[in-house]
């Protein structure tokens, strides 16, 4: 987050790079961060990822190949970026880009220890193995 007293960060730049799946973002005091669409999606601020209290969160998983279909500005202070997987319900808060790319590494690591504890994984569809089928 920024220092106290500096002001809330602004975005001076936003930009979706759709073939490596980042969503570029450059802030007034010169800091640039490259978001993983995939990042974006797991840390959605939406109640649906984060529930309504701690404690209530939901694990997204396979979400490794989803992308940014549209970004709508809210006011001027937030986006809200539809995903390939019809999720739409995320305001993303300019203090709250700021806080995920500042905070990557960290959340990232705890995102696939997360995932590694369920059993679970980043791809689609790997949560739910075929069965062989018999004669």
């Amino acid at each position: 987050m920024p220092e106290p007293g500096r002001g809330n960060p602004v975005p001076t730049e936003i930009k979706l790079r759709q073939k490596s799946r980042l969503m570029e973002v450059t802030f007034a005091d010169g800091k640039r961060f490259e978001l993983p669409y995939e990042y974006l999606r797991v840390y959605s601020p939406s109640a649906e990822v984060r529930g309504h209290a701690p404690g209530e969160e939901t694990l997204q998983m396979g979400k490794r190949n989803v992308e940014i279909t549209a970004v709508e500005p809210v006011g001027n202070y937030a986006i809200q970026p539809t995903f390939s997987d019809g999720h739409s319900t995320g305001i993303y808060s300019w203090d709250y880009l700021y806080e995920l790319g500042e905070q990557y590494v960290s959340l990232w690591a705890q995102y696939l220890s997360r995932l590694k504890q369920a059993g679970a994984s980043r791809d689609p569809l790997a949560e739910a193995p075929s069965r062989p089928k018999s004669k």
